[in-house]
């Protein structure tokens, strides 16, 4: 079945670096989106950074002990924080965490900082304490509570609602600074000197006094709750509204959401150690590129255990230690290259999407989130993502002639050819396969009563009530789904003609030649229709030029329908060299104009846009573009693939890209292509991501007019786990309840491969 979905680009500004014939950087996410097709010939694979999550739930029945305020890792791996339950510590291989201040003195804690001795310091309700030698100690000597700490080279100072103190000589000393008791965040600057940030205004505190800076032209808003310098001592105040960029005197410079952060509720400012100034937020972290206006979000659960963001702070690794109302993240990273990250997927792929006989297929997690339990199940679209499994299979043999890619290759024609034979219709094939025992289904069969009918008919008059979807098979071991779509002969065509391309052997190619030509004898005899168990065609398998042409309810379909039966009708006589379709494809093209039509697929109604055509059309450019021979109709087709590229290449999909490479011996967008080989994520795991929350972004209904989107596309780590059929520009998506194939980046991977644009 078709699904509205919209393809588009956001200029992604990450650094890539690839230089002519093939070098290139092997820096942390590299970020960037200068085209230089024109130049470079191929990417070398050399070792990048890949970022992941890691996940720390302190105490799963306390939920205080997951309200972290700071967190902190010392260099033995212990990890510290400081939560609304009090202190906790992790050992390094610890499995569990220790509470570290007990009895009448546990109580919320809000502090962390380690001195330059090692000596841990901790903020709490009742005081300030110490962790040294394995030991806790109270200090004496201050009020409390204590709220803010922070290390200086003249000592550690102690900053609560009643005062200030620096401890120097084994001692607290209260500092006589006018400040407002409202203290969010405190810096050393330097020179025995202080930057307060409180809800009142920005204070700097020095022993010839103290000077406020609370003014519309000192800062965005008064409420201050985050500070540091950036590389070049630029002073990052951090609040409501967003970032003051000051110098030693004045306002310098602002970032507002506007500028790349998702909300205006700013709650820390960090540098990190490459550079990179984090800003976290109540919706997620920001991260800036030093001296551009290159950016990058991290939110959601794919990257934090909450939005609201207490901390953030960095080990000796890198690794950034993010504390949120929920539990702590870390974002970690790996050296990859493309290659390895290939393995990666290639197993999780092995271990988690394939089932029997050998369908490939996203899994489903019954509780959200969780990867401990797994399980199979079905999906309309099976046949269809199986193709395309075997469209990487084929690439992955041509690359490497592994015995084994041809293997899994033929499996999954042997499933798709099955998919023909279980329907016992000669011709027709089913959508998917589930074993008998299976209790539960997608669309399990049902009864509709003459009212539902006209309720259906009414919504959609080209609505078919199926009460029978699945049936069993003459052997009684499979259920199998009928109504097919033409979305699955679409991806099929797709696996057909690289399977038959790069792989069989003479066997198994006249193997694919009589499947396939089973398959458009049906639809010929049906008059290019597709037609199930009840004598009707179903709902979306629909070719007939007396409906493309002639029935106005099927305008919305007309251009990619026909462009599609072209490619079918042209894949047949390929690999049959039986004349019937190559008369059928001359009479589609000079009678009844199939490929008039399908210009028009570039300026259809708004209203008849699908994110998911782009794809669709892609499947069938592979036969029109290398076995059409006459000459005109060559230079039809590669406008036709031109006009497609050019209005989808902003979409930065590798997919796209390569594919378009193929017919054209180019190099296009290898560097957006590379990109998002680097950037996409390792975890499989759809979870929800709401950008619509997102003050950096607006909600949209463009170009595709169902759909609520955002106004620029962020890069694949931003947004939902990707199928080729999902809308990446999706305001809010995600299902975590599923575990996502990773075909969607091996297939390109693989072309890559094959057309040595990855070396």
């Amino acid at each position: 079945m078709k699904k509205p979905y919209r393809n588009g680009l956001q200029k992604l500004g990450l650094y890539i670096f690839i230089i002519l014939l093939g070098s290139c950087s092997s820096s942390e996410k590299e970020k960037g989106n200068k085209d230089l097709s024109a130049t470079v010939n191929a990417y070398v694979d050399k070792p990048f950074l890949q970022e992941y999550h890691e996940r720390f739930i302190i105490d799963k029945h306390i939920p205080e002990a997951n309200d972290v305020r700071a967190v902190y890792s010392d260099k033995t791996g212990t990890l510290w924080a400081a939560t609304k339950h009090g202190v906790y510590q992790k050992k390094k291989d610890a499995k569990t965490w220790q509470l570290m201040i007990q009895g009448a003195n546990q109580g919320p804690a809000y502090d962390l900082k380690m001195d330059m001795e090692g000596t841990l310091w901790l903020a709490t309700w009742n005081g300030v304490y110490t962790y040294s030698s394995q030991k806790t100690r109270k200090t004496q000597g201050l009020d409390f509570p204590i709220g803010k700490l922070t290390v200086a080279k003249e000592g550690v100072y102690a900053l609560g609602p009643d005062g200030i103190w620096l401890f120097n000589k084994g001692q607290w000393q209260k500092k006589e600074y006018h400040v407002p008791k409202s203290i969010r965040a405190v810096l050393s600057d330097g020179r025995s000197g202080l930057w307060i940030g409180t809800d009142v205004g920005l204070f700097h505190c020095a022993e010839n006094g103290t000077k406020a800076f609370q003014g519309n032209e000192d800062l965005i808003s008064a409420a201050v709750k985050g500070l540091d310098f950036d590389h070049d001592n630029i002073l990052w105040v951090g609040g409501m509204g967003g970032v003051t960029l000051r110098d030693q005197n004045q306002k310098i410079g602002e970032k507002l959401p506007k500028d790349g952060i998702p909300s205006g509720d700013v709650t820390v400012v960090r540098k990190g150690p490459d550079g990179r100034m984090w800003v976290g937020t109540n919706y997620g972290i920001s991260r800036f590129e030093p001296s551009s206006k290159d950016y990058s979000v991290l939110l959601g659960q794919r990257w934090l255990l909450s939005d609201q963001v207490r901390d953030i702070s960095f080990d000796a690794s890198g690794t950034a230690w993010i504390a949120t109302a929920k539990g702590i993240s870390a974002i970690k990273n790996r050296t990859m290259t493309l290659a390895g990250k290939a393995d990666f997927f290639y197993k999780a792929l092995m271990d988690h999407h394939v089932r029997e006989p050998w369908i490939i297929a996203r899994s489903r997690l019954p509780i959200a989130g969780d990867t401990t339990v797994i399980e199979r199940e079905d999906d309309d679209n099976d046949g269809e993502y199986t193709a395309m499994y075997l469209a990487m299979e084929s690439f992955r043999y041509a690359v490497t002639k592994s015995p084994e890619a041809k293997e899994r290759a033929k499996k999954a024609f042997e499933f798709l050819h099955y998919l023909r034979e279980v329907t016992q219709i000669d011709g027709f094939f089913a959508r998917t396969i589930i074993p008998v025992s299976w209790k539960k289904s997608h669309d399990m069969n049902r009864t509709y009563n003459a009212q539902q009918r006209a309720e259906e008919r009414i919504a959609n008059p080209r609505q078919k009530s199926v009460e029978k979807r699945w049936h069993v098979s003459k052997d009684g071991k499979w259920k199998w789904k009928g109504d097919t779509s033409s979305d699955e002969l679409c991806g099929h065509l797709f696996g057909y003609y690289w399977y038959y391309t790069l792989v069989a052997d003479e066997d198994e190619k006249e193997r694919v030649a009589h499947h396939f030509s089973k398959i458009m004898d049906h639809l010929i005899h049906n008059d290019f229709n597709l037609v199930g168990v009840d004598g009707t065609h179903t709902k979306w398998g629909v070719w007939s030029p007396d409906l493309l042409n002639r029935d106005l309810d099927w305008n919305p379909e007309k251009a990619l329908n026909s462009l599609e039966l072209l490619s079918f009708l042209k894949f047949a006589y390929h690999i049959t060299k039986d004349e019937k379709y190559q008369k059928e494809y001359l009479k589609l093209i000079h009678e009844e104009k199939y490929i008039e039509n399908a210009k028009e697929l570039y300026t259809t109604n708004p209203a008849w846009e699908t994110y998911f055509d782009t794809y669709l059309a892609l499947y069938c450019y592979p036969p029109l573009m290398s076995t059409e021979e006459d000459q005109g109709l060559q230079k039809e087709y590669r406008t036709h693939l031109d006009q497609w590229f050019h209005k989808n290449k902003r979409a930065k999909s590798p997919l796209v890209n390569f594919t378009y490479n193929l017919f054209t011996k180019g190099t296009d967008e290898l560097e957006s292509s590379i990109f998002f080989l680097k950037d996409a994520p390792l975890d499989l795991i759809d979870w929800r991501i709401d950008n619509g929350k997102r003050e950096d972004l607006q909600v949209v209904r463009e170009p595709i007019l169902e759909d609520l989107q955002v106004n620029e596309l962020r890069p694949p780590s931003e947004y939902r786990t990707i199928r080729w059929d999902r809308n990446p520009y999706h305001a809010i998506s995600g299902n975590p309840h599923q575990l996502r194939e990773p075909v969607f980046w091996l297939l390109p991977y693989w072309m890559g491969r094959y057309l040595n644009l990855i070396q």
